[in-house]
């Protein structure tokens, strides 16, 4: 059974999450790159990416092509971690913004509503 992938498109002004069928990226499926990436192309600077704890170094490069598209972007710290992995690849990519806190995720979150 193959499991899917998300990803972002738009269609005007409207924004869609589609499940799709697809490989493996990054030995993942479903892929935080393949995410982030179609976000940085069909969303670009209207976004805000978050990486937080994780395993590995799946999403670091999606959330540096949204960076680059214009979105800002955020890691959690290191202290706040179970593990590390995901949000140091990212912020050693120099994909992230801001550093912060698991704690200071919903009102960095509410600065964007």
């Amino acid at each position: 059974m193959r499991i899917s992938l998300q990803v972002v498109s738009r269609n005007g002004a409207q924004y869609h999450v589609e499940v799709i069928d697809g490989p493996l990226v990054n030995r993942h499926r479903p892929s935080v790159d393949v995410l982030f990436r179609s976000v940085a192309k069909f969303a670009g600077k209207n976004a805000v990416g978050f990486i937080l704890t994780g395993m590995g170094d799946d999403g670091a490069r999606g959330l540096l092509e949204m960076k680059e598209a214009g979105a800002n972007t955020v890691a959690q710290d290191e202290k706040s971690c179970v593990v590390f992995g995901m949000p140091k690849e990212a912020i050693l990519l120099n994909a992230v913004d801001k550093v912060i806190s698991l704690d200071s995720v919903p009102a960095e979150i509410m600065r964007y509503v």
